[in-house]
């Protein structure tokens, strides 16, 4: 990493008040273009204290659902436990899109609190939306092994991933074989935390076969294990990957948040195919996808300029 603006730390040290309201305003500004309020966000995401906390709490009721979930997501990372009564009230708040209250539902469990299993005991049984009950699952799993585990287990879970990540399940263990964790992913009848499990350990162990089997996995049922084996493919910028994303991309009957994660991590990849999609695909007619695309190709040219896609150089954050 090169040095840091203004003298901020990777650690979350405050900035200088104007330059943090600036960075509040922008993420907060409809008249902004998304690119420019994404900019603000990533850089937000990296502080510590009630501004930055406050605007991201803000930004999870924005008329843009792709914001809006990113900054549910954004809290979460931050494992801020000051921002759990605002991601209670945006899970139980049925009038919100589903890829937002399950972005609420994921923070919950990486804050990873017990005082948070109430409630997602409850959104797991009331929520109309199939992909917030399974996160639901997912982050009470999340918690029932933090809460249930020795310190060593705790530390590891906690402990963010190789790629910048807090992972909505810790991978499954590391001498498992590719053609094991496999098997366990692209079984249907399997537990979504035992499959997530195998997918972050996949990713983690890399490698052709490894990436084959996740690729092979985006023909899943669950839309919300689908979104995160394209979060997961971006994670791993693998070129092998681009053919399935991009028929992802292009499927207008897949669920949003998968087309979503599919544009994201083409722009991760960014060979002259994904981006020539991206580009037409930032006409789509669902404003989810197609702001996920405005942004990857605004990614694209602030990398290919050689200059940091935030207003602040740290730490590139993980993008969902």
């Amino acid at each position: 990493m090169g040095s840091l603006d203004d003298g901020v730390s990777a650690s979350g040290s405050s900035l200088p008040s104007s330059k943090e309201q600036f960075l509040c305003d922008r993420l907060l500004d409809p008249n902004q273009p998304i690119s420019e309020r994404f900019r603000a966000l990533f850089s937000l995401r990296n502080l510590k204290g009630p501004g930055p906390r406050n605007a991201l709490i803000q930004a999870t009721r924005d008329s843009s659902n792709l914001l809006a979930h990113e900054a549910a997501f954004a809290l979460g990372q931050m494992q801020d436990s000051e921002a759990i009564p605002a991601l209670e009230a945006v899970l139980t708040d049925l009038s919100l899109h589903p890829i937002v209250r399950h972005e609420a539902a994921e923070a919950l469990g990486a804050i990873g609190l017990e005082s948070n299993i109430p409630l997602l005991r409850n959104s797991l049984v009331l929520d109309p939306a199939p992909e917030v009950r399974e996160t639901c699952e997912l982050a009470l799993q999340r918690i029932e092994e933090l809460k249930s585990g020795s310190s060593d287990d705790k530390s590891s879970m906690t402990e963010k991933s190789p790629f910048l990540s807090v992972d909505p399940a810790a991978a499954a263990p590391s001498h498992s074989s590719v053609d094991k964790l496999r098997e366990v992913l692209l079984d249907e009848a399997r537990s979504m935390y035992e499959r997530y499990s195998a997918l972050f350990a996949l990713r983690n162990q890399g490698g052709e076969e490894a990436v084959s089997a996740i690729i092979d996995s985006l023909g899943a049922k669950s839309a919300l294990l689908k979104h995160e084996v394209a979060y997961v493919l971006g994670q791993l910028q693998n070129k092998a990957a681009s053919a399935a994303l991009s028929n992802v991309l292009r499927n207008a009957g897949e669920h949003p948040m998968v087309r979503h994660e599919a544009a994201e991590a083409l722009g991760s990849i960014a060979d002259d195919q994904s981006v020539a999609l991206l580009e037409e695909f930032a006409r789509d007619p669902e404003p989810i996808v197609s702001q996920s695309c405005e942004v990857a190709l605004s990614m694209l040219e602030f990398e290919r300029a050689g200059k940091s896609f935030e207003f602040l150089f740290m730490q590139t954050p993980a993008v969902h």
